[in-house]
């Protein structure tokens, strides 16, 4: 495995809370603390062999010292591990997640039409501007422990290690006041024999904030490194997990990538939902995805794959240059960079699993895959909903979901044109499916909530689209004359009304 990308990773998701997220690497930490991971965001840049991996840690325990171990391909140095601002991992993820659109149906008797919202779709804008512990100075030689660099980034104190044995490494952590979760040197074995080193990562709680819940947001950690292969360890997470892990791992590269080693499949998108879904979107998504992974066990879900310098529709504008360069661009071949520089050559690919401590099997493997397209399309056009993923000549795939509001209003025109849809009447944009793996769980029926069929998850829906609203008649000065009927059905209406007068006529006449 030298060579290959083994380091610690996560994910990010932001706001709902109460599930552990995937960590590849683990937590150690003084005073005999049970340390538990619970979120991280990891984005992954890849140009040709190298690899710029950017993680955001989440911390849940005690307040007291802790540290990150992570194995990794190479000895780093300073010039390789930074520090980054926390906001573009959250720009990242509403960008990438699965997202809520809701559609008004336009007044039917408007001229002219509302004008075209142009590639950019609703709620889409331009691109967003955006000293060492003593105990950690050496290692004695009898553990099998080298000490190969040492330094400071932010709140990170930083030690590489070099071992020859995991019994060694796992004394030497010890030693030197870390209590190892149980069952680690099983877990550090295969990665001390395929010669990785160990990235611990000891931070001072002084410059971290905890909220009340002992929930700590640490400065993101930025490294880079050159590999033949790109995989991804997660083995070594599962030290740390209280349960069940999601793995959300967005990937910047010129292509899309997906699982060489695990079954692939992309998310439903494109389907009609019920109003409730927007109280709570996330245990929505939650439960479908839940589905899809009972109907795939083990497959890794593509959940997004577009260009980074576009979007449709936009939770949030799309990556910048200066975003893409804190991501790992600057790193880029010169020849390079000034296709990139405007985020024109990349792909951002969004791949999500979900697994439980006793069913997880290799690390993850990543490969090239084919452009694909789907989640596209506004309802009432002339081209159908796209509701699967289809091979394209470019990437433009999404988890999308619909909820529409139909047109309640007064009818007062004789052509009204009906199933022209809009965006919100305040302008507001799409939602995001953001901290998926807090989402509560178990409570959603998704068929209740769907309001189609899925037959790729094998979900039957119990709650059909609401149809139009019921006509809605409108006096205009008095008499049926001046009468205007609301809906679709209006035509029909007065058609029936027409023929109960002729009738009416006909009867008088024959007597």
């Amino acid at each position: 495995m030298r060579g290959t990308i083994v380091i610690a990773v996560v994910i990010a998701v932001l706001a709902f809370g109460g599930v552990a997220d995937a960590f590849c690497g683990f937590y150690v930490g003084g005073a005999d603390a049970k340390l538990f991971n619970d979120a991280t965001q990891v984005v992954l840049m890849r140009t040709g062999q190298r690899t710029v991996l950017s993680m955001q840690n989440a911390y849940k325990g005690p307040p007291e010292a802790f540290a990150m171990v992570v194995p990794v391909p190479v000895v780093l140095q300073q010039e390789n591990v930074k520090t980054l601002p926390r906001e573009v991992f959250a720009r990242v993820d509403s960008l990438t997640a699965p997202r809520l659109v809701e559609y008004w149906e336009e007044d039917p008797c408007y001229k002219p039409p509302p004008p075209e919202s142009g590639g950019c779709g609703l709620g889409c804008g331009g691109a967003m501007k955006m000293p060492m512990s003593p105990s950690m100075a050496g290692a004695p030689r009898d553990y099998g422990v080298r000490v190969e660099a040492q330094f400071v980034v932010g709140e990170y104190e930083i030690v590489i290690l070099s071992a020859q044995d995991a019994a060694g490494l796992e004394a030497w952590l010890h030693d030197n006041k870390y209590t190892i979760p149980q069952g680690a040197e099983q877990y550090l074995r295969p990665y001390v024999q395929s010669g990785s080193k160990f990235f611990v990562a000891k931070v001072d709680p002084q410059k971290v904030k905890f909220d009340e819940s002992q929930h700590a947001m640490l400065s993101p950690l930025r490294f880079h490194y050159d590999a033949d292969t790109f995989t991804l360890p997660i083995r070594l997470g599962l030290i740390n997990s209280s349960g069940t892990q999601d793995l959300i791992v967005n990937i910047i590269a010129k292509e899309r990538y997906e699982a060489a080693n695990y079954p692939n499949v992309t998310i439903p998108t494109n389907l009609a939902v019920a109003e409730e879904a927007a109280a709570d979107f996330g245990a929505m998504y939650a439960a479908l995805f839940d589905a899809t992974l009972a109907k795939h066990p083990k497959a890794v879900v593509t959940e997004y794959s577009w260009s980074a310098a576009s979007c449709d529709p936009c939770p949030t504008p799309p990556l910048g240059p200066e975003e893409i360069a804190v991501l790992g661009g600057d790193l880029a071949r010169e020849e390079e960079r000034d296709s990139y520089r405007y985020g024109y050559g990349f792909v951002v690919t969004r791949l999500h699993a979900r697994y439980s401590k006793d069913a997880l099997g290799d690390d993850l493997v990543f490969k090239p895959a084919p452009p694909i397209t789907g989640g596209r399309g506004v309802p009432g056009e002339a081209v159908e909903l796209q509701k699967g993923a289809a091979r394209a000549d470019s990437n433009d795939f999404q988890g999308r979901y619909i909820i529409r509001h139909w047109w309640t209003g007064p009818v007062e025109c004789s052509d009204p044109i009906f199933e022209r849809w809009g965006g919100p009447p305040n302008g507001s944009g799409p939602r995001s499916a953001t901290n998926i793996a807090f989402a509560a769980r178990g409570k959603t029926q998704i068929a209740a909530l769907v309001r189609e069929d899925v037959p790729e998850i094998g979900l039957t829906s119990t709650s059909r689209a609401a149809a139009r609203p019921p006509m809605r008649p409108v006096p205009r000065g008095g008499g049926c004359a001046g009468c205007a009927i609301g809906g679709r059905g209006g035509n029909a209406a007065i058609a029936l009304a027409a023929i109960a007068i002729a009738v009416l006529v006909a009867r008088r006449r024959s007597r």
